[in-house]
């Protein structure tokens, strides 16, 4: 075999087959819900990015390929282990015995499929290969769509984590207002930070942004926590400061503001500001790694 074909030197085809095999069967047992999933993600923002996340993990596991099928072998415990449950819950939720919300379907749906697909990668290329690909696996929960209520929970949180943002803005820039809960009465405006206002879709976005570039340039896990551990509050400061700014154009400028082409399609680039500060810290943990590694007391002795 090719040392550069997928999956990798020493894995046999028939293996692969096998494997590509059995993750299509919890894909037929849902095959009539997958269209309320392409329905979910297309009509819903907040979930438009989990049909990217499995494309993620396939490519970091191309990546890694060499050690993830360095040792192969048919792990049959952890195989059905993981993968019987994962058929359980797609029957489950496709039949939706527990009379779930749409949402909630949908996320035992994924979750189940998901599960299975791990499960049969544990069951035709064993427990090394699993342990060694547990990053990318571990990646693949960000394809489920946060059930309720934990979805309104977190939401809640981004929305007055923002409202109480912009009100330090407001502050800060001089602007009047008076504030009720969520709604601001500004000169000549009245705005209310609702639930669309949150930012989720974009923290979520940034979240998943920055776990994964967290393992892609860091070695040390103190150092992927503390990048990982300032995506909340970078999300909330970067939706503050976008309802301030908007509000700031209303009021000076034009009312449209509050609903023209940068409220509706400007979030790439409030997104954008809240990602350069874990640019910077990513660069500036990447050196300091450098330069722990390099040092000469880290390196080994002479001889050893």
């Amino acid at each position: 075999m090719d040392v550069a074909s997928f999956p990798a030197p020493g894995v046999g085809y028939s293996r692969a087959i096998a494997f590509l095999f059995f993750c299509g069967v919890p894909l037929v047992l849902a095959w009539d819900s997958l269209s309320q999933i392409a329905r979910l993600v297309t009509d819903n923002g907040t979930f438009s990015e989990a049909p990217l996340i499995p494309l993620v993990s396939i490519f970091l596991m191309f990546l890694y390929r060499r050690a993830i099928f360095s040792e192969v072998s048919f792990g049959w415990t952890p195989g059905a282990a993981m993968g019987v449950p994962g058929l359980v819950f797609v029957l489950l939720a496709r039949l939706n015995v527990w009379n779930l919300g749409e949402t909630n379907q949908c996320s035992l749906l994924i979750f189940g499929i998901l599960l299975a697909w791990v499960g049969a990668f544990a069951l035709f290329f064993g427990t090394s290969a699993l342990r060694a690909a547990r990053f990318p696996m571990l990646f693949l929960i960000f394809a489920v769509p946060v059930p309720e209520p934990l979805l309104s929970r977190v939401t809640s949180v981004l929305q007055e984590g923002s409202a109480d943002v912009a009100e330090w803005f407001f502050k800060l820039s001089g602007i009047p207002y008076l504030r009720q809960d969520f709604v601001f009465a500004l000169p000549g405006v009245t705005i209310r930070v609702a639930d669309e206002c949150s930012g989720i879709r974009s923290s979520l976005a940034l979240l998943i942004t920055t776990v994964l570039a967290s393992h892609l340039f860091l070695r040390t896990t103190w150092r992927k926590v503390a990048l990982c551990a300032l995506v909340v509050p970078l999300a909330v400061f970067k939706n503050g400061l976008r309802i301030t700014t908007l509000s700031a154009l209303a009021i000076y400028v034009n009312p449209g503001f509050l609903y023209g082409n940068l409220h509706r399609h400007g979030g790439v680039v409030f997104f954008i500001i809240g990602l350069l500060p874990l640019l910077f810290l990513l660069a500036y943990f990447q050196r300091s790694e450098r330069r722990l590694y390099e040092s000469p007391a880290s390196a080994p002795a002479q001889g050893s």
